[in-house]
């Protein structure tokens, strides 16, 4: 059953109204029909069972079934905090990334980041970016849209640690602390937490330098391997996280 996410003001008592591309969607690509049903969520705190009823090119209204319990979300919040890759590599981390379970997205600019920044660009960027997890977030029903951050510098990333109650910091030269090593501790104790933070940092497809690896240590992060291979800057994000997550219990382990 195909889910949208729509603002809370048009998430009424007893109906959804249904706006824009997600109309469009509901009345061209899936051909809806009046009394075919949908999930709609707020992607904050509604979420409910509904039928269409109106179907234009441009709105859609849908009447309200019943409520659904928002049961989808890990109760660990790991954010995913990654160095620009080259090319669309970061949609690909967001969307699997989201897939999975992340919570929110931080890129970052490291010293061996090899993007070019260009701050003019950056609202088409992050619109594009917000568009891919709003889809993922529908494709594999997500009840809330992880949360994207502008991107940081280095500094501003290392000052933002003070906000996660652990921050995971992914090396490929950490030969003794694995990921494991450093999740299995706070496992037990997050089961009694409320909405526990992790972040999961992943550098360019260049790595780390080890001044910044130090500099990463010295702010609050954990140093952690990934195993013996050398994983893709786009790929070790998405390890991480699915690793966290199953430590958590959230993918059966635990």
């Amino acid at each position: 059953m195909q889910r949208y996410f729509i603002p809370a003001e048009q998430f009424l008592e007893d109906h959804v109204i249904v706006t824009g591309e997600d109309a469009r969607h509901i009345a061209k690509v899936m051909r809806g029909r009046s009394g075919d049903k949908i999930i709609v969520s707020d992607g904050v705190s509604r979420e409910a069972l509904a039928a269409l009823d109106t179907i234009e090119q441009d709105h859609v209204k849908a009447t309200i079934i019943e409520p659904l319990e928002m049961t989808s979300e890990p109760y660990v919040q790991i954010t995913i905090a990654q160095s620009l890759p080259k090319g669309d590599k970061m949609e690909t981390v967001m969307q699997k990334c989201t897939e999975i379970g992340a919570t929110g997205f931080v890129p970052f600019l490291s010293e061996r980041t090899v993007v070019q920044y260009d701050a003019k660009k950056e609202g088409k960027r992050l619109e594009r970016w917000r568009k891919i997890v709003k889809e993922a977030a529908e494709q594999s029903h997500r009840n809330r849209i992880p949360e994207i951050s502008a991107p940081l510098t280095w500094k501003e990333l290392l000052a933002s640690f003070a906000g996660y109650d652990l921050i995971c910091y992914c090396y490929e030269k950490e030969q003794g602390r694995q990921l494991r090593d450093v999740i299995q501790p706070f496992a037990g104790q997050w089961a009694s937490t409320d909405k526990p933070r992790v972040l999961v940092v992943v550098g360019p497809e260049g790595g780390f330098t080890e001044a910044e690896s130090l500099e990463a240590e010295q702010a609050g992060a954990q140093s952690t391997g990934l195993g013996r291979r050398i994983l893709r800057a786009e790929t070790a994000g998405m390890v991480a996280l699915a690793c966290i997550l199953y430590e958590t219990g959230e993918m059966g382990g635990v």
